[in-house]
């Protein structure tokens, strides 16, 4: 398993996903931003585009829910994804 923490978007470090891909054959798109229409679903979408070949498994993504995120911390935490959703996506795609 590897992190990658992509430190820019515009340019993003094409090299480092892809280096990463080809030794894991998995890969996650954990963020906070809505799971829908943002850069998470565009770097997702280039992956499945560009590293195909390189894939054992879809490429997931973990996101906030598609709506606004409430300043209350309660709601708060059932938007934004938690550290359970995302090792549920790491487990879930082990399996795979």
């Amino acid at each position: 398993m590897e992190i990658i923490d992509l430190r820019t978007l515009n340019p993003y470090d094409r090299e480092a996903i892809a280096e990463s891909v080809r030794k894991t054959s998995r890969v996650i798109v954990a963020h906070e931003d809505m799971l829908s229409w943002g850069y998470g679903a565009e770097i997702a979408a280039r992956i499945a585009d560009e590293l195909f070949d390189s894939l054992d498994a879809p490429v997931r993504r973990v996101g906030s829910l598609d709506t606004f995120v409430a300043y209350q911390p309660i709601l708060e935490d059932a938007i934004l994804p938690q550290p359970e959703t995302v090792l549920k996506a790491i487990v879930d795609l082990k399996a795979y």
